[in-house]
């Protein structure tokens, strides 16, 4: 326990699912948190549902308006003094094909997968160089990893991501800011379309993800431990992105 203590941390779409679980586990791991989302009710809820803790605000935030993400960091100065970790969460999902995408879908998928983690970084270098360095975890998925099936504008800016992490990485290494990217597999949360819990059957290790098994990895790249990982691609996927699986050969390790 306290591996995040004295770290101030903002956490974008963290009014329900796995930024909620990020959340949870900050706080529980002695860290100040800033949860942010457009689901007002929620974020709040999610707050409340930490305990009351005096370590933890929820302020109403659009990733893709520039003025809006000032204003987070400033509750982050103001309430706890500074800002250590950025964990870029938020983001939306689809599935269409690319011939039947929509300006509009994918200009919307584009502002708050990608355009609300550029934002994010921008915002949040000053602060941490002030502080003397900090950690960005930007939230990708493997649909940044490899190709899927309909998600061609959702996987352009989760690749996209990837990208950028590394070039943050590069860019903001000196000033002690580390940069990675976590690609969650098929993660249970409402995301998810019905029936994709039958997903299981194709993974290795034969279940579907929860939030609390991403929201360990985030803990790790924002502590200490994880002080020398930067730029990093890290899946969390139970062996997804591993290659071909069988299940009718994996009995007994056949």
């Amino acid at each position: 326990m306290n591996r995040l203590e004295g770290k101030v941390v903002i956490v974008t779409g963290g009014a329900r699912g796995q930024g909620a679980a990020h959340a949870r586990r900050i706080v529980e791991e002695g860290g100040s948190v800033v949860v942010t989302d457009v689901l007002v009710d929620d974020g709040e809820a999610s707050v409340k549902a930490l305990g009351g803790t005096e370590r933890a605000v929820f302020v109403r935030h659009d990733v893709s308006d520039r003025s809006q993400w000032a204003a987070v960091v400033a509750t982050a100065v103001s309430q706890f003094g500074g800002v250590d970790v950025l964990v870029n969460n938020a983001g939306i999902h689809h599935i269409t094909l690319i011939e039947d995408e929509t300006l509009d879908g994918l200009r919307q998928l584009v502002d708050v997968n990608l355009v609300g983690v550029f934002l994010g970084i921008q915002a949040v270098i000053e602060p941490m160089r002030q502080r003397g360095g900090g950690s960005i975890v930007n939230i990708s998925s493997l649909a940044g990893l490899e190709g899927f099936w309909g998600h061609g504008a959702y996987g352009a800016t989760k690749w996209a991501v990837r990208g950028l992490s590394k070039t943050a990485a590069i860019e903001l290494g000196p000033s002690g800011i580390r940069v990675n990217s976590i690609h969650p597999g098929v993660i249970d949360t409402a995301m998810l379309p019905p029936g994709a819990g039958a997903a299981a059957a194709t993974i290795p290790l034969q279940r579907i993800g929860a939030p609390a098994d991403v929201a360990e990895l985030v803990v790790y790249l924002a502590s200490d431990e994880s002080s020398f990982v930067s730029g990093a691609e890290i899946a969390i996927d139970g062996g997804s992105g591993a290659g071909p699986f069988n299940p009718m050969r994996s009995a007994g390790g056949k």
